[in-house]
C-alpha cells in the first residue's frame, strides 16, 4: 500500500525543457547544477555533452551540433548551471525571442503560365550591355516562354504573341519583332512533349510487366 501511495505521476512532476532527452537527463542535469565544486560540475556537465552526443553519433565530432549540445544543456538547467563552456553561452532573452516574420513575395504575374522564373531571367537580361551574350539570352528567354507557353494553353502559337508578352514583361526594352528572330517551331516542342510522353509511358509499361512477371511463393 506504501509503494503505490509514493507513485509518482507525469502531471505531478516538475515539467522538462526539453522532453526528447527524457526525465532522466534532466535529472542529471540538475545533479550537476546542485554540485558545489566547480571542478566537479565541469567534469560532470562534459559527461552529460558526452552521453548527448552518444544518442546521435553521426553528429557528436561537428563543431556546429557540439555548440549545440551545450545550448540544451543550458536550457534544460533552466540557465543556472555555471560551468565553463567551450563555446559562448547564449543568453535564455536571445533564445526566447520570437524569429522574424518571413517576407513571402507577393507576385501577381499576368501570364502566370510564364512562370515567375522568366520575370527574373527578363530583368537580368535589361541589365546586360547590348551585345551577343544579352541576345542570346533573349532568344533563349523568348524560346523558354513559347514551351512554357505550349504546355498550358494550346497546341500552336505565333511567335509575334511571344514576341509581344517578351515586349510588354520587360517594359519594352526588349523587342525581337523588328529583328526578324525566328523561334523554334511548336511542332518541335510538341514533338519533343510527345517522345517525352511516350518514354515515361513505356518505363511505367515495363515496370508493370516486370511485376506481373514475378513468381510469387
Amino acid at each position: 500500500m506504501n509503494s503505490v501511495e509514493h507513485l509518482e505521476y507525469n502531471t505531478e512532476r516538475a515539467k522538462l525543457f526539453i522532453p526528447e532527452y527524457g526525465r532522466h537527463f534532466q535529472k542529471m542535469v540538475d545533479h550537476a547544477v546542485s554540485i558545489e565544486n566547480r571542478d566537479e560540475r565541469n567534469k560532470v556537465a562534459k559527461a552529460i555533452i558526452s552521453v548527448m552526443g552518444n544518442l546521435q553519433p553521426h553528429l557528436r565530432d561537428v563543431p556546429d551540433f557540439q555548440h549545440k549540445l551545450w545550448d540544451q544543456l543550458f536550457i534544460m538547467s533552466n540557465f543556472e548551471l555555471d560551468v565553463d563552456s567551450p563555446f559562448p553561452i547564449t543568453s535564455k532573452e536571445v533564445l526566447q525571442q520570437r524569429p522574424e516574420p518571413l517576407e513571402y513575395p507577393q507576385n501577381h504575374p499576368k501570364y502566370r503560365f510564364y512562370g515567375n522564373n522568366i520575370k527574373r531571367m527578363i530583368d537580368v537580361a535589361i541589365k546586360w550591355e547590348q551585345g551577343d551574350m544579352r541576345s542570346g539570352l533573349e532568344y533563349a528567354i523568348a524560346n523558354h516562354m513559347k514551351k512554357c507557353y505550349l504546355n498550358w494553353n494550346k497546341d500552336s502559337v505565333e511567335d509575334s504573341a511571344i514576341f509581344a508578352h517578351l515586349k510588354e514583361l520587360s517594359d519594352g526594352q526588349i523587342d525581337l519583332a523588328p529583328k526578324g528572330e525566328s523561334l523554334t517551331d511548336s511542332d518541335q516542342f510538341l514533338k519533343n512533349r510527345q517522345a517525352k510522353s511516350n518514354r515515361n509511358g513505356s518505363n511505367n509499361k515495363k515496370g508493370q510487366r516486370n511485376t506481373r512477371s514475378k513468381k510469387r511463393y
